[in-house]
């Protein structure tokens, strides 16, 4: 029976796990605990293809614990019921673990399910998702869990990997030959998924019937592995990790940072999310600093939608780079916070009397527009009057940037405010 190169070369031990160091090495905690034997309920949290289904039964292997596995993409509540029901059954007074693969993907009340069970110790549960655990994990379940973060394997674990890939295919019997910097190429671009990395190997080198002798050349590894390094999901964490990225980037001035994480953006051909995050650096972390900053980033988002890729990538570049080389002020995203804040807090207050309109019959009899005095008709176009309502009459929202337009401004306002008292 065909097995998958990735099923056959699963670890069996933890010493040979490759990656999760972090958690898996001499003295860390994930090892300390599964060598005590008391496995606590857990939840894996990672992207695919990194260890954490393989863990999940080196744990019941270690332990003599029974594992049953639900996916629950598939899985529903009978599912559930049906491992419940094997509680104390013959062959599993050892206890039971459930592995339940991308946990994110049943309801509250299927996860309710199993509370009782989890929080008596009937059953150990070790969930695995590849979604922030804090996000989609009901709080009771979360509560009664401890989450280990998974980290994508390195380019030397990967490495090491994919040799044991093709040695494994040598031993079917295949004379094969692999180009030198074949393996490096594949660690490189699996994206920190050693199953993807393992399935490359198997691709790279499938045969005709009959047929012992295999090359491998970098050319067609490159042609396997081409776009595989890419991992982006527009649902999932990758896709606000690399946004989040790309604004950190540009805000703390780093063109190379910000065109890098634009890259992985564009290649996702992630059109909307690029340009919405564009127009929102420039007002954010821009502002002031540069106004007009945010026409020029406009011009080149709606370039770049008429365009569509591949061309969208060239004005979409030129915003970036203008925006991470640009001068950076917050101090309009400071002001209204502040105000709303400020209106959350204590309310907003009646609108004083001589701003409240007066374009209609009678508004003089309520006061409306009395007192006001238009600017226009004084010098520099400036008069000192109110204009918070009275409870609010002394904040102060906005503090000008560090930057040269405003503090321009400053100057200029602080010499016309002055004459104009």
């Amino acid at each position: 029976m065909y097995m998958p190169l990735p099923a056959r070369l699963r670890p069996e031990t933890l010493d040979e796990m490759l990656g999760q160091r972090h958690l898996l090495g001499p003295g860390k905690p994930l090892r300390n605990i599964i060598e005590s034997g008391n496995v606590p309920n857990m939840i894996f949290y990672g992207c695919a293809g990194i260890g954490k289904t393989t863990l999940a039964q080196i744990i019941a292997k270690q332990t003599d614990k029974t594992l049953y596995k639900l996916n629950a993409t598939t899985a529903n509540t009978d599912n559930i019921k049906e491992v419940i029901q094997q509680i104390g059954a013959l062959g599993n007074d050892r206890g039971i673990i459930l592995y339940l693969d991308e946990m994110q993907y049943f309801t509250k009340k299927q996860q309710q399910i199993l509370l009782e069970f989890i929080e008596n110790g009937s059953i150990t549960l070790i969930a695995s998702t590849s979604e922030n655990p804090y996000f989609y994990i009901y709080g009771a379940i979360l509560s009664r869990c401890t989450v280990f973060e998974f980290q994508p394997l390195t380019h030397a674990d990967l490495e090491q990997a994919v040799n044991r890939g093709f040695e494994a295919m040598k031993q079917d019997g295949v004379t094969l030959t692999v180009e030198e910097g074949v393996a490096a190429h594949i660690a490189s671009t699996c994206g920190g998924d050693v199953r993807k990395a393992l399935n490359t190997v198997e691709v790279l080198c499938s045969r005709k019937p009959g047929q012992k002798e295999v090359c491998v050349t970098l050319e067609a590894a490159k042609e396997v592995a081409k776009r595989s390094s890419l991992r982006y999901d527009r649902d999932g964490d990758s896709h606000y990790d690399i946004l989040s990225a790309f604004q950190k980037s540009i805000r703390g001035s780093d063109p190379d940072g910000a065109v890098h994480y634009l890259a992985r953006l564009v290649l996702a051909e992630d059109l909307p999310s690029i340009c919405r995050r564009l127009l929102v650096i420039a007002a954010e972390d821009i502002g002031l600093a540069y106004p007009q900053g945010i026409s020029i980033v406009k011009a080149c988002v709606d370039a770049a939608q008429q365009l569509g890729f591949p061309e969208a990538r060239i004005p979409l570049a030129e915003a970036t780079i203008l925006l991470a080389t640009a001068p950076k002020s917050n101090s309009a995203i400071n002001a209204i916070d502040e105000a709303m804040e400020r209106i959350r807090t204590q309310g907003a207050g009646d609108i004083p009397s001589h701003l409240k309109d007066s374009h209609y019959g009678g508004a003089a009899k309520l006061d409306h527009g009395t007192g006001y005095r238009y600017p226009h008709a004084y010098p520099s176009h400036y008069v000192k009057q109110q204009y918070l309502p009275d409870s609010l009459k002394k904040d102060v929202y906005y503090t000008y940037g560090d930057n040269k337009i405003e503090q321009a401004a400053k100057h200029y306002w602080d010499l016309i405010k002055e004459e104009g008292k």
